[in-house]
Parts: structure tokens; sequence; C-alpha cells
């Protein structure tokens, strides 16, 4: 069912501050800075040749990323995504194995302007897993 791996997201305090690591200290290709206020975050994505690091930062005091780094103060990785054909029967699929699908239950627009969803975190080996359709 699973695709590739779309991009490992890592939660940050300073999207400034972690993407010049990036850039100057490791050399990647780094995005811009994206709002996303549809999900409370500022994203930045890194360029490597198989696959994509996704900054988060926090956009407002009520963004989930917020609340991570509460308990996470020196950030971490969030969730990891990856592609699937068809996200409305990869959900039907899910959730007839038992998952239990984030939100309404309904894709949303993610990053990248395509649908996405979240999986619970205790069904996938403590991992946050977002699914995007390719």
């Amino acid at each position: 069912m699973i695709g590739r791996l779309n991009h490992v997201a890592i939660a940050v305090g300073d999207i400034a501050k972690a993407s010049k690591l990036y850039r100057d200290t490791l050399g990647a290709e780094v995005s811009g800075v994206v709002p996303q206020p549809d999900h409370g975050v500022n994203t930045v994505f890194i360029t490597l040749p198989n696959t994509k690091i996704e900054l988060l930062e926090p956009l407002g005091a009520n963004s989930p990323i917020a609340k991570f780094l509460e308990r996470n103060p020196d950030g971490g990785i969030h969730h990891i995504c990856y592609e699937v054909d068809d996200i409305l029967d990869a959900r039907d699929k899910l959730k007839a194995e038992g998952a239990r699908v984030l939100g309404d239950g309904n894709p949303r627009i993610g990053a990248h302007g395509k649908p996405v969803l979240f999986l619970h975190p205790k069904d996938f080996c403590g991992t946050l897993v977002e699914i995007e359709q390719a």
C-alpha cells in the first residue's frame, strides 16, 4: 500500500537557524519559508537525492508544533510521510485494519498541495505517520 518515503518532518523552534544549519553546514538545497496557516506551521523543505526533510516551526500559539516543542524543547522528529496511490482507498484499508485516522478522517491539502491524512502514533510504533496522495 505505501509507496516511497516522501519526507521526514523535524520540529524546530527557529526555522531560520535550522535552515542555515542544513544549507551552510551540511550543504543542502533549502527552500524558502512557506507559511501553512491551515496547519499552524511554517515549513521549509530540504531536498535530498532520495527524499526530503521538512522543517516545521510553530505558526501561532495554538500550533501543534508549539505543543510538541513544549514537550521536546530541543525539537526533533515530528512525523514521517509516505506516499500512497489513492489516499481514500488507503484510508479505508487502514481503518479496516484498526488504524486510527486523526481529525475528521477526511484528507486536507498538505504542504505539497496534495491530499494528506495523519495516522495515530499509538498504532504505528509510537510514530506519527502522514500519508500523502502521490
